[in-house]
């Protein structure tokens, strides 16, 4: 397990990074995988990280397995890189605007 300062490091990152709540999450992920013949359950919607993701926001920070603190870098790392934090995206980023809503981060949301 991570050290203190590590953990706690990584849990405010992560709530930086996840700019979702859970119930905004789990829609998006619904909608995401809603199709014109079929829908998956709705614990199945979404991709397995996505799916984590949610999980994790349901949990405290001495909740946190090996399994979530692996997750949680792989999202800070994915929006890091992908996301221009920074300014504000763009009309023609729908498509990076929604890979990044899939783990969590609206980049349009304030």
């Amino acid at each position: 397990m991570a050290d203190a300062l590590e953990l706690d490091a990584l849990w405010e990152d992560f709530h930086r990074v996840v700019n979702m709540t859970s119930a905004e999450l789990a829609d998006w992920l619904r909608v995401r995988d809603s199709g014109e013949l079929t829908e998956p359950l709705p614990d199945d919607a979404g991709s397995p990280l996505g799916r984590h993701v949610l999980v994790i926001l349901q949990k405290r920070r001495t909740d946190l397995t090996e399994d979530d603190l692996r997750a949680m870098r792989q999202v800070v790392e994915t929006v890091t890189s992908q996301a221009d934090l920074e300014n504000e995206p763009r009309a023609e980023d729908a498509g990076l605007r929604h890979r990044l809503m899939t783990v969590g981060h609206d980049p349009l949301k304030p």
